[in-house]
């Protein structure tokens, strides 16, 4: 797959753009979506002024690999990547998807205690109500996977909610299903990227609804959905190195950026290693190069 600019928005002659989401261009073509993920970056709520080299043909193409690797566990909303006849850019970065009811919350698994969960242990001893056992460190592998949903923020950060809740919003029957789904797909996951050299600390999925079937949909175990740490330097006690945007947060942290609009760049050194860490990502997983 050949090396392409960056792609920080776009526009899709004879299309309707339905989203443009932090990362994503949603565009409805009647009876299909198509999804494209653009390169832009977001840091603390704010999309960057920088793309990121490659990231959103990371973000597809892992997000294809999944679903494929998934496919006899939950069915997906996937159709075809393939992108004759529009702009050439989009050759990578995007897949064309059936229309779903989408469920209303976001379905988070977590197998190992970390940011807003670290934080609500150590807060409560819990995360989202469920009770876990006492002295835990920051990292530490959790006892068994748990199911810890969240709402869908339109802007900012998705909020953390209890099981019960979750269960208010949709009804608790397809909670309950989401649940033992969640961490089916999670535990599949994280067994296999284990022997890939790569822990998933934790993960979160979009589940919608095709006929009265439940499909997965959207991103699927990405470094943007998901918290992926490498296994030969793990250690309990503190943060681990990531596969995702933590040179951008080391960055804007450095530089002391008030965290308010309007949002700065990033030197073209930061752009590149965090791209690096993407596509080191996907070849770890994959055993592909991009």
């Amino acid at each position: 797959m050949t090396t392409s600019k960056v792609v920080l928005e776009t526009n899709v002659p004879g299309l309707k753009l339905r989203a443009r989401g932090k990362v994503r261009d949603i565009y409805d073509a009647g009876d299909r979506l198509l999804f494209i993920a653009t390169d832009r970056i977001s840091a603390f709520d704010y999309i960057l002024a920088t793309g990121i080299p490659e990231k959103g043909r990371v973000l597809t193409q892992m997000t294809l690999f999944w679903l494929d690797f998934l496919r006899d566990t939950v069915p997906n909303h996937f159709l075809s990547s393939d992108m004759t006849g529009l702009p050439p850019e989009l050759e990578g970065r995007s897949m064309w998807v059936k229309k779903a009811d989408m469920v209303e919350i976001e379905c988070v698994a977590r197998g190992y205690i970390s940011g807003s969960g670290w934080k609500d242990y150590q807060r409560t001893g819990a995360i989202c109500g469920i009770p876990l056992p006492a002295g835990l460190k920051e990292s530490d592998k959790l006892p068994e996977p748990i199911f810890t949903p969240a709402t869908k923020a339109q802007t900012g950060h998705d909020e953390n909610i209890s099981f019960d809740q979750a269960a208010a919003i949709i009804g608790a029957d397809l909670a309950a299903k989401l649940r033992d789904l969640t961490l089916k797909i999670y535990s599949k996951a994280a067994d296999y990227a284990r022997t890939r050299g790569i822990i998933i600390a934790d993960t979160k999925f979009e589940f919608g609804i095709i006929n009265g079937e439940i499909i997965l949909a959207d991103e699927v175990l990405t470094p943007d959905s998901s918290r992926f740490w490498p296994l030969e330097t793990y250690s309990p006690g503190g943060a681990q190195p990531s596969y995702d945007k933590q040179f951008v947060r080391d960055y804007l942290e450095s530089i002391k950026w008030n965290k308010q609009p309007p949002a700065p760049a990033l030197p073209d050194d930061v752009a590149q290693k965090t791209s690096e860490k993407y596509k080191e990502a996907y070849r770890s997983l994959t055993g592909r190069n991009l």
